[in-house]
């Protein structure tokens, strides 16, 4: 049976870090700030309850997000802390079965690699060695998945 696990990228997949006013310089100057103020990509009430709907149904859904370039000790756990809060604050209803915090550049695949992977990076997508998806898709991929369980 197909592994059933939903991987997900967080910066420029669900999280728009990108649109935070001088996010590189920011991080460059190690301010963890944009990972903690940047919006969300999607409707995150409506992804909730599908990926809570989806664990129900015997889904494990997870993080893999990679932490900024060039990052001290310091600055990497201010980074996963920022992530952790983010998550917190827009899907709190959501139990995540697996988050892993990959260093800059990292094969996601070989520290995350199973089931169906949601990343921005068409890098991250050509290497991963199954499904996968850029961010627009995510909603129709797991809407798919709901109404198609392989029992």
């Amino acid at each position: 049976m197909k592994e059933n696990w939903f991987y997900f990228d967080m910066d420029g997949t669900l999280v728009d870090l990108y649109l935070v006013a001088n996010w590189l310089p920011k991080l460059e100057a190690g301010n963890a700030s944009p990972y903690r103020i940047a919006l969300p990509m999607l409707d995150m009430r409506m992804l909730a309850r599908t990926l809570n709907r989806l664990q129900k149904m015997g889904f494990q859904i997870g993080i893999c997000s990679w932490l900024s370039k060039n990052s001290s000790p310091a600055y990497t756990q201010k980074v996963m802390a920022a992530k952790l809060k983010w998550l917190r604050r827009h899907l709190p209803s959501v139990k995540w079965d697996d988050i892993k915090f990959l260093p800059y550049g990292m094969n996601k695949w070989e520290a995350c690699g199973t089931g169906i992977l949601f990343d921005d990076e068409s890098r991250n997508r050509n290497d991963w060695k199954g499904e996968s998806y850029s961010p627009e898709m995510i909603m129709e991929v797991l809407n798919f998945n709901l109404k198609n369980r392989d029992e």
